[in-house]
């Protein structure tokens, strides 16, 4: 592409990008895809030769914006604003032309001296303290643009880290940096951003989260304690990391109580204000800032709430040489001639390559003044507490969180599954896009002003999706809980049908073994009476000691249920003589097995009618009655 087409397709362009900024609303704010949809729709490998430009800008429309989630889309309200503008793009677009890597002052001397001034201006437009700007009488500070607030914490912390090593090592000069540097003990709030905990763990040091008050603000009594606690103990506290503007619910640390209790304890504070940091332009809105003197660092990212593209964080430090201390790296290709009346960027940051970034944030001042600035803040801060009072006026709704700027926390009444369910849903639609955060273990959904141009009408159509959706997932989770009411009876009455079943079938199994035993003891016991051979066998009645001839017969009485039974006798007549006794002997076997048949009916017909009385005193079915021929009865005869 030579400088002919380039004009050509730089027109081209800047079209593109003016009538997707005009119709954006027009878009789903999020797309409709799933993960892996580029990958079918482009080549496996690079293409050989050079296509053209129309077909590039053509696939640009039907292959990359389809995957694209539109941050300057009027319904998006999720995480915080992307900071945009046209005065910033052209910025952005300069800088690339330019294409310098501005890692010192000699790298090119514009790009580093700009920067300085640029961060001097802010400085002032927040109302930082003197000792923060590079141009002020006296002052070691100075400001800087890094790439974002993550690598802003990250270079304080480092800094404080080296500041501190070289303290102790001044204490303890024979005591090696490795042991000295497992005790430094670095703080933050819960409600910090994760790139503390991301820093500390990066660095190697200790990091102690400590609990905020009932507005989501770390106070300096609890810092207090935590440090005398770790002091007590041999720790050394050296970082202490603040923020004005959390992420989860926009709160602000108390940095009037904090910074007197870092200046006694003698360690860094650090403040994040990434995203509050930028409404301290606003005087108004200055007051979270009381405290500031007592911070080394400060950093906000103009990229959030400033209209200037990423990246773009800028960073302050009350003493650059504590900073730059701890980064130096000065190899002979980097040197010039000029390090001692100028300052060099690559030793305030991990990177040594940097971009020409203060031209956007530049164009961006100038473009919409100190005024103009303010008047997109404070038009943010308006829609917000718009926003609230919608949330405020539906009872089904409770807002989670005091609304200082631009962010509104709120949730339904309930559960957290129905927010969570009631967020994924609208974030499915492609109507809105909203992200999730947690309070005090409650699910609650952030709604976040972030188009430049939102209007009213935005906000107004932004709750009526709200409501509709609560509407419906109110409504269906009325329903749910019904079926599952409808479902929970149905399942009890089920048990309940089972295990009065399951006792009426223990009831019968009970009476059923108990038939069964008063059955089986009684036709045992029969069994017993008549097979036993003392009894029955006359011969062995005969010779029984004590039994005299004068005993002519034995009778038993034996009464069951009413039911009169003789015994039968035994040693019948025995008094006709020895002649007879074949004849008595065979007459008395018979005898026998008559009154044995009659005596085993007589006991059936008893035991049938015990059970019959009892299954119907209880009401159980009736049990199989018991079979005379189920047994064998043996009896000892003559031979």
């Amino acid at each position: 592409m030579n400088s002919e087409e380039f004009r050509k397709r730089g027109k081209e362009m800047v079209d593109y990008v003016a009538d997707y900024m005009d119709s954006i609303d027009g878009r789903r704010v999020t797309p409709a895809i799933e993960p892996g949809y580029l990958r079918t729709l482009l080549p496996t490998s690079a293409p050989a030769k050079g296509e053209d430009w129309t077909a590039i800008m053509e696939d640009v429309e039907k292959k990359i914006m389809p995957g694209v989630t539109h941050w300057q889309h009027p319904r998006f309200h999720a995480y915080f604003p992307a900071g945009n503008s046209y005065p910033s793009i052209l910025g952005d677009l300069l800088s690339g032309g330019i294409g310098c890597i501005g890692f010192s002052w000699a790298a090119s001397p514009a790009c580093t001296e700009l920067e300085t001034i640029v961060l001097d201006w802010m400085g002032k437009m927040v109302g930082l303290p003197q000792d923060f700007l590079a141009f002020s009488d006296g002052s070691k500070g100075g400001g800087v643009i890094q790439t974002s607030a993550s690598e802003c914490v990250f270079v304080s912390l480092l800094a404080a880290r080296a500041h501190m090593i070289r303290q102790l090592k001044k204490q303890h000069p024979f005591v090696e940096e490795g042991v000295l540097l497992s005790k430094l003990m670095a703080y933050c709030s819960k409600e910090a951003h994760s790139c503390a905990e991301k820093a500390a763990m990066m660095a190697f040091v200790k990091l102690r989260i400590l609990e905020p008050d009932e507005n989501y603000s770390l106070r300096g009594e609890t810092l207090r304690q935590a440090m005398e606690e770790d002091h007590a103990m041999g720790l050394v506290p050296f970082y202490v990391e603040t923020t004005l503007g959390t992420t989860s619910c926009c709160s602000f640390d108390n940095l009037a109580e904090i910074g007197p209790v870092c200046d006694e304890f003698g360690v860094w504070l650090h403040v994040d204000g990434a995203y509050g940091g930028n409404s301290f332009i606003c005087p108004e809105l200055r007051g979270p800032m009381r405290g500031i003197e007592f911070a080394s660092s400060f950093n906000f990212n103009p990229n959030k709430f400033m209209l200037t593209n990423f990246d773009c964080s800028v960073m302050w430090v009350k003493d650059r040489f504590r900073l730059t201390q701890a980064l130096v790296v000065d190899p002979l290709y980097l040197q010039h001639s000029y390090s001692e009346k100028s300052i060099d960027y690559r030793h305030w940051g991990i990177p040594l390559s940097r971009r020409f970034r203060a031209l956007k944030l530049w164009f961006v001042i100038r473009s919409y003044g100190v005024e103009g600035l303010q008047k997109y803040i404070r038009e943010h801060c308006r829609l917000a507490k718009r926003f609230e009072a919608h949330v405020r006026r539906d009872p089904r709704f409770e807002v989670c969180a005091p609304v200082h700027l631009g962010l509104v926390c709120f949730r339904l009444r309930g559960p957290n599954t129905i927010n969570q369910k009631m967020l994924t849903s609208i974030n499915a639609s492609g109507k809105l896009h909203m992200v999730p955060a947690s309070l005090n273990d409650k699910y609650v959904i952030r709604f976040c002003v972030c188009a430049e141009s939102a209007t009213e009408d935005d906000i107004d159509l932004a709750w009526e999706i709200i409501e509709q959706f609560a509407s419906d997932m109110l409504a269906i989770t009325q329903l749910e809980q019904k079926d599952n009411k409808k479902m929970a009876e149905a399942e009890e009455n089920k048990e309940n049908k089972a295990n009065e079943e399951e006792a009426s079938e223990d009831m019968v199994q009970v009476l059923d073994r108990k038939n069964k035993r008063s059955l089986r003891y009684k036709r045992s016991f029969f069994v017993r009476m008549v097979s036993d051979p003392k009894i029955y066998n006359p011969k062995i009645v005969k010779s029984l000691p004590g039994v005299g001839r004068a005993r002519r017969h034995t009778t038993t009485d034996y009464a069951e249920d009413n039911v009169p039974m003789q015994s039968p006798t035994i040693n019948g007549d025995l008094s006709d003589g020895e002649d007879s006794k074949s004849r008595t002997l065979c007459k008395t076997t018979s005898d026998i097995s008559d009154r044995i048949s009659k005596l085993m009916w007589v006991l059936t017909t008893t035991c049938e009618k015990e059970s019959q009385t009892e299954l119907k005193r209880t009401d159980v079915a009736k049990p199989k009655p018991w079979e005379a021929g189920d047994y064998v009865f043996m009896c000892d005869g003559p031979a």
